[in-house]
């Protein structure tokens, strides 16, 4: 075993945090959270977690349930297609491969919503398959213990990152070096403010010694950011129903449900949306809509914000797409409506 291998693992067993996920080996489990964990950090993700556990117990519990259900659950976490691609692998499992998953990385590379990083994690902690992991808190480490300014995010700097963390993998042991790299890059090697002056690899750190440590690791900015104008209209009946319909199955919160949507490329005003043919299409243009929240509320996401406002109509009665708002929390939506229907449901 190479000494900074030895270190990280001795490191790791003094230091890491008890999860419910190191305490198994069980595929199903280290899959789970895995997906789950991908663009999201711990904190966030262990309740997702639990929660998904408690409701499906097994990957064939998974596989039985209905889209809605998983969404409902998953609400929040973001990243929704994670959601479908988890529920549609599940089903896979469940009925052609009789609940086992595959026992080797080529096997699990196979299975939708599993890319090379969760491949590998699952590999090489259920199978013990000397694979080694790259996300970004093992990109981080690598790049400032050996002092690497190639950008992660491009192929050439995937590739050399990839060679490097072949190397360095303890191929005797590889499910607790992997935990231990990634472990040590989140809570040791953090991207701010990391643990320079108490740090077991700090004689081999390049970075540190070049005082390159808050440089690295290089990332090249390549998503342009969109603003788009969402204007949702909340229809409200006497007796207190209103409108849900489903988006799309495809693009962003696909098959969640949401409000009358009104989007524009701009802000526009009330007499604009009274003339728009949403209102038309949903017999209210003869409504006047209130506007809910007087400044827009943003809602970022990896590739554009959204600047939405709530407007709200009061009519007689609703026939399409009803939903009470006694049982409207029992719908999928995406975090911007649920915070809003909170909020709503508080006041009034």
């Amino acid at each position: 075993m190479n000494e900074i291998a030895k270190k990280l693992i001795s490191w790791y067993l003094v230091n890491k945090r008890d999860m419910p996920w190191r305490n198994t080996t069980d595929p199903y489990k280290i899959w789970l959270s895995e997906i789950m964990l991908q663009q999201t950090r711990v904190a966030q993700g262990m309740p997702y977690y639990l929660s998904f556990i408690n409701a499906f117990p097994t990957v064939h519990d998974l596989a039985k349930a209905n889209e809605d259900e998983v969404l409902k659950l998953w609400q929040g976490l973001g990243y929704y297609s994670r959601a479908r691609n988890l529920h549609a692998t599940a089903k896979f499992v469940s009925r052609e491969l009789n609940g086992l998953f595959p026992n080797n990385y080529n096997g699990l590379l196979s299975l939708k919503g599993v890319g090379d990083y969760t491949a590998s994690a699952i590999a090489s902690i259920c199978f013990g398959e000397p694979k080694a992991v790259l996300d970004g808190n093992v990109f981080r480490v690598l790049s400032r213990v050996f002092n690497i300014d190639t950008p992660i995010n491009e192929s050439i700097g995937k590739k050399e990152f990839a060679l490097l963390a072949s190397e360095l993998l303890d191929k005797d042991n590889p499910a607790t070096y992997n935990q231990a790299i990634m472990e040590f890059g989140a809570i040791h090697c953090k991207p701010q403010s990391p643990l320079c002056n108490n740090c077991i690899l700090i004689d081999s750190c390049q970075a540190y010694k070049s005082n390159r440590v808050k440089e690295l690791p290089v990332k090249l900015k390549k998503i342009k950011i969109k603003k788009v104008y969402y204007n949702y209209i909340v229809p409200i009946s006497h007796n207190n129903d209103t409108v849900l319909v489903k988006r799309p199955p495809k693009g962003i919160w696909a098959n969640l449900f949401e409000f009358p949507l009104i989007e524009s490329p701009k802000e526009i005003t009330l007499s604009q949306l009274v003339l728009s043919d949403k209102l038309k299409q949903l017999g209210l243009e003869s409504n006047t809509p209130v506007l809910y929240n007087e400044n827009s509320i943003v809602h970022k996401l990896s590739h554009r914000h959204i600047y939405t406002k709530f407007w709200i109509i009061d009519v007689d009665e609703i026939s399409n797409n009803k939903v009470s708002f006694t049982e409207i929390e029992k719908y999928p939506v995406p975090v911007l409506i649920a915070n809003f229907i909170k909020d709503f449901c508080k006041n009034n």
